[in-house]
Formats: C-alpha cells, structure tokens, sequence
C-alpha cells in the first residue's frame, strides 16, 4: 500500500498548454493528499515550458529535502520538427535530474497528438504521478 506520511514533495508544472497541466497539477496534488502527503509538505512551482521543467526540478533536488520530484507538463504535436525535439529534451533532461540526484522523479509531461488525447490522459496521468513519486520514494528509502 501506497503510503505518503511524512514525504514532502516537488511539482513542477510547464504553463504551456495550462489548460492540460492545470488538470495535471490538481489531480495530482489531490492524489498526494490521498495518499497522505501533507499540503503543507508539497511544494509547487511552474515554469514556461516543458523544456524548462528540467532547470527547475535540478533547483530543487540541489537545495534537498523532497523524498521525490514531479514533472508536469503537455506537449501536443504541431506541423514542424519541434515537437520530437521538445518531446526528446524534456524526457531525457528529467531523466539525467532523477539520476545525477538519486532522486525518483514522475514524469507526466504528455506527448500527445492532439489536444483531445492530452484532455482524455490529463486527470488520469496527474494521478499516475503522484502515485509513481510516493512508491518510488518509498522503494528507494527501504534500498537505502
């Protein structure tokens, strides 16, 4: 069982496409408070974009004290290239993050074709992610 007393916790939420990661952001805080993470224990933060996420999640693994992290983001296919290469960066930056830091980080930035599949995943993923954060801090912290 899924339990998140005493954790403290980081978002990180892209405003790009607020609309999508507004959703994210508030079904996954719902759920961190479901699971028994304090309110007071879960700092949120946003930033422009997806590429950002990764600079701000790095800011907080270095000033410490989060069991995990979060990223949340939407990144919704348009007629260029730039797609792939925000899609690419922001996985494999968050990525690098988690493991420089030995910090588990959930990564709900969406990669959507359109705006429709980002609306249907939105609440279900937010969810998704809190639930990674606490099991995976939970996991490290018996490996420890």
């Amino acid at each position: 069982p899924l339990d998140g007393k005493g954790l403290r916790i980081g978002i990180v939420q892209a405003r790009f496409n607020e609309d999508i990661t507004n959703a994210l952001a508030q079904a996954c805080k719902g759920e961190l408070e479901s699971l028994g993470v304090a309110a007071s224990d879960i700092e949120h933060v946003t930033v422009p974009g997806a590429l950002e996420v990764a600079t701000a999640l790095q800011a907080l693994a270095e000033r410490g004290g989060f069991q995990a992290l979060i990223a949340l983001g939407c990144i919704i296919r348009g007629e260029t290239y730039h797609f792939e290469l925000v899609a690419n960066e922001s996985g494999a930056s968050v990525s690098r993050v988690a493991l420089d830091y030995r910090l588990p980080i959930a990564n709900a930035i969406l990669t959507t074709e359109n705006h429709a599949q980002a609306e249907a995943r939105q609440i279900e993923k937010g969810r998704d992610a809190a639930q990674v954060a606490v099991e995976m801090a939970q996991l490290l912290a018996r490996l420890a």
